[in-house]
């Protein structure tokens, strides 16, 4: 179950071969050291950042980073240890020191690798890899763009806390005691701006950044740097409110944290643990009937995109939410047999998640909502997986007339996330997909809002 190496090598990155030949050995020398079953992880990155403040640079790193990982099983114990030293000798010390955790540890019938059936055999490829032949000077040009472009943003715009430019690549390669070997080769390059925004009234801050896999399809350094300069404006003369019920809409980056809440309410170390609030809710209706999510773990360029786990096992598009119902937990393969289940593929997380939009963006949204609160930032902890309850501090604005009417500030937003979900009114087409979780706005048709 080879994967097929990629075609064009990581500039600056060690041979896949190399990495594989390196997992080999590791898992020879477990067997060696008595190892019924082990699993290696190899990994090696490099990249660059800039930062600049004030027409300067403030920070220029270059990173190399690698990391070997081993996880050895003997029975039903297990033990796990890890090295960025690729030396011989650090290969068998860090063998050796899982194999000793192992032979102190309780036996537990879940622990084990996946099981073989499960593993992916097939690796299309998903274009995850476009390097960016970046250097300093020229990252710290864009840097500067950015901040000038903040600066001229809004007269307002009093500082720019940083601009900032960083590229990166990273190479992983995944064996196991069953015969699996695959890799993953990637890159990920970003532009972001914290811009800072004064009047007599005091001193806001906001930002704005672009991610993707392939340089060309960052937003320009002009457009993140007005971008955080608007944002950060707006929030001058923020005000508190009163304790009130009304419509909450969650902005797409907000949103993205109310749906990790779900997520964490159905992974599988919340669900043998019964710390979730969704314990045994499978087949349930949990959101109105116009919600669905689905998975698409190989989706080209995806962010979160790969074909198979964290254990090798395949990846493939599942419908998390379908009706409003859930269709399935996240599992890996210890919370699996945890719960008489089969793994889900979800080692690691999920893999390019996306609550289907609905046909109205944040502007008709706001219609919708009529008169209520706009979160922009959340502040804190957020939900507690076992009851459900909701908490967060909040900034954002309030809406009247199904308009923006001014900026609020130093409140709190609280509910239960069961009744949250099950008052979900819309999903906004204004999607993001900065991240492994794509959304758009998200209008909770009512939560308490405290302030004053």
């Amino acid at each position: 179950m080879n994967q097929v190496v990629q075609p064009e090598a990581a500039t600056g990155l060690p041979d896949e071969q190399m990495l594989i030949g390196l997992g080999e050995r590791v898992l020879d020398e477990a067997r060696r050291q008595g190892a019924t079953a082990a699993e290696a992880s190899v990994s090696v990155g490099t990249g660059l950042s800039v930062s600049v403040r004030r027409g300067a640079v403030d920070t220029l790193e270059y990173e190399r980073d690698r990391s070997l990982a081993v996880v050895v099983y003997m029975g039903q114990r297990s033990g796990a240890a890890s090295s960025a030293d690729f030396s011989e000798q650090s290969l068998k010390a860090t063998v050796a020191a899982a194999c000793s955790i192992a032979r102190y540890t309780s036996e537990d019938p879940a622990r084990g690798l996946a099981d073989p059936a499960l593993l992916a055999t097939e690796f299309p490829d998903l274009d995850l890899y476009h390097p960016w032949s970046l250097d300093a000077d020229r990252a710290i040009d864009l840097a500067l763009e950015c901040e000038a472009a903040a600066l001229a943003g809004d007269p307002r715009i009093a500082d720019c806390d940083s601009a900032s430019v960083s590229t990166g690549d990273g190479l992983r390669v995944y064996l196991n005691s069953h015969g699996f070997v695959g890799s993953r080769l990637g890159t990920r390059h970003s532009r972001s701006c914290v811009a800072i925004a004064r009047d007599e009234g005091g001193m806001q801050r906001d930002y704005w950044f672009s991610v993707a896999r392939h340089a060309d399809a960052l937003e320009t350094p002009a457009a993140i740097g007005k971008r955080a300069a608007q944002r950060a404006a707006s929030r001058l003369g923020g005000r508190r409110l009163s304790t009130r019920r009304v419509p909450v809409l969650y902005t797409p980056m907000m949103a993205r944290g109310v749906v990790g809440q779900f997520l964490g309410a159905i992974s599988g170390g919340n669900l043998y643990r019964k710390s979730s609030f969704l314990l045994n809710a499978l087949g349930e209706q949990v959101f109105p009937a116009h919600i669905r999510m689905q998975e698409f773990p190989r989706r080209p360029r995806g962010l979160a995109s790969a074909a198979f786990d964290n254990e090798g096992v395949a990846t493939r598009e599942r419908t998390i939410v379908d009706g409003g119902r859930l269709e399935t937990y996240l599992l890996d393969s210890y919370a699996a047999r945890r719960l008489d289940r089969q793994s889900t593929g979800h080692a690691g997380g999920v893999h390019n998640l996306e609550v289907q939009s609905g046909d109205r963006d944040f502007d008709q949204l706001l219609q919708d909502m009529g008169t209520g609160l706009v979160v922009t930032e959340l502040m804190g902890q957020g939900g507690n997986l076992v009851t459900g309850d909701y908490s967060r501090g909040a900034a954002g604005f309030w809406v009247e007339n199904g308009e923006l009417a001014y900026p609020v500030e130093e409140i709190t937003v609280a509910g239960n996330l069961k009744d949250m979900f099950a008052g979900l009114q819309a999903v906004g087409a204004d999607r993001d997909d900065r991240g492994g979780v794509i959304t758009g706005s998200l209008l909770f048709d009512s939560m308490t809002v405290a302030g004053e």
